[in-house]
């Protein structure tokens, strides 16, 4: 599950958010420094980050695990469910750099600055099953969004190896394989720009449709990861453009309440956990948990750039609201 959404702000402000759909809350805001030094659950290579990072993810007996996050270039990346598309490899090449499959963002985030340094390096980089593994982590089926503070936005998928990047103007990203399916069934509720269909669109473009609904189709109600992609996208296009971060962060919770899954234990075992967003520009983290009534905020700030420990903040999932009396 979950579901990703972009926006641009009128002052240049780009925000990537996200529902975290899973059957329970792990993951609470983190920070994690420069040159912080770990090693992969798949062969046990040890990787040393350049970039301070913050996000939202775990620290478990000194492994840390990343699932969004912002680096302190502002280069943002998430990773989301991709049902039935990852293709991991199994034979290990110790000419790559070989890593489980939710490693990848925290690989990115410690290693690049912008999503062309990611994309210029990303041949190097396998995600591996864990046939051969030095243990054991199941199949993570994993696919992932990532943006930066020039605006590009893009979906990276590992359908193949090398993986796939796939620019994403549109900035909405679910679970489903076959993105450009995606897109094709789209067209039944909005119509897309020539630019957009020409592949054509310039950075910062804020709406990839026309606008003109006429004959169109209403968005389904459903919680698939289609309907989540058709009805995210349907509402960012005919929403008004935020004004700065603060605006582009309500705007962007709206949003992310037409794809919010209820707690539904009859029914399903996964809900939106949580909901979290990155801002590149000024390196802040939003969160709010599924219980909360209000976000918290976390910022990379200059002096955390001297910080040389991970830090994990601990934000109770509990029912918060502000009192007038």
């Amino acid at each position: 599950m979950c579901t990703s959404i972009f926006q641009i702000a009128k002052n240049g402000v780009h925000v990537l958010a996200r529902t975290m759909d899973w059957p329970t809350l792990e993951n609470s805001p983190l920070f994690v420094p420069r040159h912080f030094t770990w090693q992969s659950a798949f062969d046990h290579r040890t990787h040393i980050n350049s970039y301070a990072i913050i996000g939202g993810g775990s620290i478990k007996q000194g492994r840390v695990d990343v699932s969004d996050g912002v680096n302190e270039a502002g280069l943002s990346a998430q990773k989301l469910t991709f049902t039935n598309g990852a293709q991991a490899v199994h034979q290990r090449n110790p000419a790559k750099i070989q890593l489980a499959p939710f490693e990848f963002v925290f690989w990115l985030l410690g290693h690049f600055k912008s999503v062309l340094d990611v994309e210029d390096h990303l041949a190097e980089i396998e995600l591996m099953a864990d046939t051969f593994s030095d243990t054991k982590y199941g199949k993570p089926e994993l696919h992932f969004a990532l943006t930066d503070p020039t605006g590009r936005i893009v979906l990276i998928e590992p359908t193949q190896m090398p993986m796939r990047v796939i620019e994403n103007p549109l900035g909405i990203v679910t679970n489903s394989p076959h993105f450009e399916r995606q897109l094709t069934q789209l067209e039944k509720y909005v119509t897309f720009t020539p630019a957009f269909k020409a592949g054509t669109v310039p950075l910062n473009t804020v709406k990839v449709t026309t606008g003109n609904l006429a004959g169109k189709a209403i968005p389904p109600g459903a919680y698939s990861p289609s309907a989540r992609f058709i009805r995210a996208a349907y509402l960012k296009e005919r929403a008004d453009q935020p004004a700065d971060e603060a605006a582009a962060i309500i705007a962007s919770w709206h949003l992310l309440d037409s794809v919010s899954v209820p707690r539904s234990s009859a029914h399903q075992q996964t809900f939106s956990v949580y909901r979290a967003a990155t801002v590149a520009e000024s390196r802040c983290y939003y969160f709010q948990s599924y219980h909360r009534g209000n976000i918290v905020k976390l910022q990379l700030t200059p002096e955390m750039l001297t910080w040389h420990e991970p830090r994990l903040y601990s934000v109770p999932d509990e029912f918060t609201v502000e009192s007038l009396n």
